[in-house]
């Protein structure tokens, strides 16, 4: 096993205020930038916070900025690195800093409970759903989803503008919208639930200009604009102009008036 000595660094600090601090570390072959943090940890910085779980890209704890690139630690191979490069580790920029590498990202658990869950359709219990392969396998791509947040980080809108959150969503959770109403047994519209409209109106579907940075950095591969955010967008349009919705909601509103 051959070894070389690799120049870090990693950001520390807290909500106070912090910077780069250097390092320099050996790394073996077939390791991972989780690898090395550790390796600090038990050699040069034992208080060095960092969150992970379980080191194999699933459980989406180890996200975090590498050469300001969001990415997860445990599957960034140092292999893609040159021997010779300053690897930089920062925490995930679109999110307050607890210490160190670690985040505060309640904001996408409060924007996960802002987002209505599944409505079974009535008459019909859980084991007599019943669906075409081709409904299954739209949505079963967003499920791949394993809430990194490397997609809510990237995403400009987010990063760049903290006045947004209230109103914005990210592409996560207009991910979760559109894998609900693309659910053919989803009888959200017919308890009063406008999914397209609430996805414009409530979760700021308009702010996103597709720019794909979102897809890119999904360490799952889901196709994030494609697939979700520009169906979804489509979607709320064909409603929003729909003649027929519009004819509709003026008559409502005349004979509400009257």
């Amino acid at each position: 096993m051959s070894s070389y000595e690799a120049r870090f660094k990693v950001w520390r600090g807290d909500d106070r205020g912090g910077g780069l601090a250097d390092f320099r570390v050996e790394v073996n072959d077939g390791e991972v930038v989780l690898d090395i943090v550790h390796r600090l940890q038990a050699t040069q910085a034992p208080d060095l916070a960092v969150r992970w779980n379980c080191k194999a890209g699933k459980c989406g704890s180890c996200s975090a900025e590498i050469n300001g690139r969001p990415r997860l630690l445990c599957m960034t191979r140092m292999s893609v690195f040159d021997r010779d490069e300053t690897i930089t580790v920062t925490p995930l920029r679109a999110f307050p800093v607890v210490r160190d590498l670690v985040t505060d990202v309640g904001f996408n658990y409060r924007k996960a409970r802002e987002v209505p869950a599944f409505v079974p359709p009535e008459g019909v219990a859980p084991g007599e759903y019943r669906m075409f392969q081709e409904d299954v396998d739209r949505p079963q791509e967003f499920r791949k989803c394993i809430e990194c947040f490397l997609c809510q980080d990237t995403c400009h809108v987010v990063r760049d503008h903290e006045e947004n959150k209230a109103a914005f969503s990210g592409p996560r959770f207009l991910m979760r919208i559109a894998e609900l109403d693309m659910h053919p047994l989803d009888a959200a519209e017919e308890n009063g639930l406008d999914r397209k409209r609430a996805a414009q109106d409530e979760h700021g579907l308009g702010y996103c200009n597709i720019t794909k940075c979102c897809t890119e950095v999904c360490p799952e591969g889901i196709k994030i604009t494609d697939n979700a955010l520009i169906p979804l967008k489509e979607r709320a349009v064909d409603r929003k102009y729909d003649p027929l919705v519009w004819l509709g909601n003026r008559i409502r509103r005349r004979t509400s008036s009257e």
